[in-house]
């Protein structure tokens, strides 16, 4: 995962988002052509007013080339189910992938992943079909939802010529709302508090969760889920219907 840097990432909307998701799904099945998209959507959402602790979640984490959706390429992809009592760690999956583009020098030092690492690796098209099944009708956790949407939408859409879209729960966008709520008025600009680091380690310093060595995909994932269900601990309940939170 690529932590933020001062200035956010800005990528372009993608279309077909709803907070309806029910209904967005069975749509999507209908317009999907290819057989493994229009399983995964056959497999649907649950219902908005769904409560959190009667659901299941996959926390997903890539590693990239660099920040650049359309350009840049996945490397690396960690995927964690968990529910809000549990982490299924022992249940984690990580495929390191082939990008379409050379790897960075910036990116390396980063994620640490080398040509030589990737050398063998497959191709992002070979993971569709493992990844869509373990994704398939849960509710998925991300830090930082508009760059890990937008890295899986035009990696389908380079491979299978269909992007793909599924209802997210940005981990990051809560602790935005979470960290800004107690702080109102002039007081909110007039103090370092107003705009706290939302980087995932530092997001989870806040929680006083263990520090994890970053930029690994499966590690990170676990680190989004543990996030998550701490959030949900402090600032939220159990009973919260998930349409609350995704987008």
């Amino acid at each position: 995962m690529f932590y933020l840097k001062k200035q956010e990432l800005k990528t372009d909307p993608l279309q077909l988002l709803s907070n309806n998701w029910q209904k967005t799904m069975q749509q999507l099945e209908l317009n999907a052509k290819d057989p493994r998209l229009k399983t995964f959507y056959q497999a649907g959402s649950v219902a908005a007013e769904t409560a959190l602790q009667d659901m299941s979640f996959v926390a997903l984490d890539f590693e990239t080339t660099g920040l650049d959706p359309v350009r840049d390429g996945i490397v690396s992809i960690g995927l964690v189910p968990l529910t809000l009592g549990r982490i299924h760690s022992s249940k984690a999956q990580s495929y390191l992938v082939k990008p379409r583009i050379q790897l960075k020098d910036s990116s390396v030092i980063v994620h640490g992943i080398t040509d030589s690492a990737i050398a063998q690796a497959p191709d992002l098209e070979q993971y569709i079909e493992p990844l869509l099944r373990a994704l398939a009708g849960n509710v998925v956790l991300v830090h930082h939802l508009p760059i890990e949407r937008a890295f899986l939408y035009h990696g389908f859409m380079s491979r299978i010529k269909e992007g793909i879209v599924f209802p997210m729960i940005d981990t990051l966008a809560l602790e935005r709302g979470f960290s800004q709520s107690g702080l109102k008025g002039w007081w909110r600009s007039m103090t370092a508090q107003a705009k706290p680091s939302l980087r995932l380690a530092d997001c989870r310093q806040r929680y006083q969760l263990p520090a994890y060595q970053p930029h690994h995909a499966v590690t990170d994932a676990i680190a989004c889920a543990e996030l998550f269900q701490a959030q949900v601990a402090r600032h939220l309940s159990v009973s919260t219907p998930v349409g609350k939170l995704w987008s």
